[in-house]
């Protein structure tokens, strides 16, 4: 088998594994967070159901995320001439105002539940509502180990994070599972608390991805580490004698990157120019998430 082939198959193993990663998430998710949704009204857990809206904002961030970049990836009209990437981070704002709103509402009737004192009158959690948690804790744990095994064959940062992140929704359902428990053993306001407590998760996730949509939408820079990486890049390029100045802004899922260079003032135009395409195009390569580069040439001496 050629080394060409052999890359092409690997490629191919690659994205297999990927696709399967990725509908394993979606398809677990969202059976949990139905199933544990459905307990927790029948077993009367608000605990439950704090869970099944945790579980369920995962469902709703790859669905959003997926729908947010095929709409981003729609191509520049004469109306958004600057494309449509930014789609991405309105969905992602609506997804976290959803959810802060949720997470509000349930955390509200939990803290309502605990201040009145009144713990007698609190319903006793269903035998069902333990059983879910315990299937939540399960499973969850189950597709903590499966991502994190494929994730480490593929060498995967973001499958690994997403492991992790199965983990912490499984520790998550510990927490039900002991304010259940001990609701179920005298006392019911462990649910609510349980609730409470859950509901934070919910509300952290909700300000991460308010937090990153935000800094899309406004242009900030991608930081002083991807900046350093890219101005020492383009130092390194044929033909530029110094970086004058270099800005990045996040658009959406892409960077815009306006850059200042010195060329050797003796070059013609047509010269210093072909310096600046070059530029342009190995950056584009270089850094597949730059969208576009705008360069300013600066008339300069080389040095010595």
């Amino acid at each position: 088998m050629s080394k060409d082939t052999q890359t092409k198959t690997a490629a191919a193993s690659e994205s297999a594994i990927i696709r399967r990663l990725s509908w394993v998430s979606l398809l677990g998710n969202a059976f949990l967070s139905a199933f544990k949704l459905l307990a927790g009204v029948a077993g009367h857990s608000g605990a439950m159901i704090s869970d099944a809206i945790h579980s369920f904002s995962d469902v709703l961030t790859t669905v959003i995320a997926w729908a947010g970049v095929k709409m981003s990836q729609k191509a520049a009209d004469s109306d958004h001439p600057y494309g449509h990437e930014r789609m991405e981070c309105v969905a992602a704002l609506a997804l976290g105002l959803v959810l802060l709103v949720t997470g509000l509402g349930v955390g509200r009737v939990g803290l309502e539940n605990i201040l009145s004192r009144r713990y007698e009158v609190l319903p006793i959690p269903g035998a069902i509502a333990l059983a879910a948690a315990v299937v939540s804790i399960a499973g969850k744990e189950a597709m903590y180990w499966y991502t994190r095994y494929y994730a480490k064959q593929i060498n995967s940062a973001a499958f690994m994070a997403d492991a992790w992140h199965h983990r912490s929704d499984a520790l998550s359902s510990v927490g039900s599972l002991i304010g259940i428990g001990g609701a179920m053993l005298g006392l019911p306001v462990l649910d609510s608390v349980a609730s409470v407590v859950i509901c934070l998760f919910i509300l952290k996730v909700a300000y991460d991805i308010l937090r990153d949509a935000l800094a899309k939408m406004l242009d900030t820079s991608c930081g002083e580490s991807y900046e350093r990486s890219l101005e020492a890049f383009v130092a390194r390029q044929t033909g530029v004698v110094c970086v004058d100045m270099l800005h990045s802004r996040m658009f959406g899922n892409k960077v815009y990157v306006d850059l200042e260079i010195g060329v050797d003032g003796s070059k013609t135009l047509q010269e210093a120019h072909a310096v600046a395409e070059r530029v342009h195009t190995e950056v584009e390569h270089q850094f597949p998430d730059v969208k576009h580069v705008m360069i300013h040439v600066n008339p300069t001496q080389e040095p010595g």
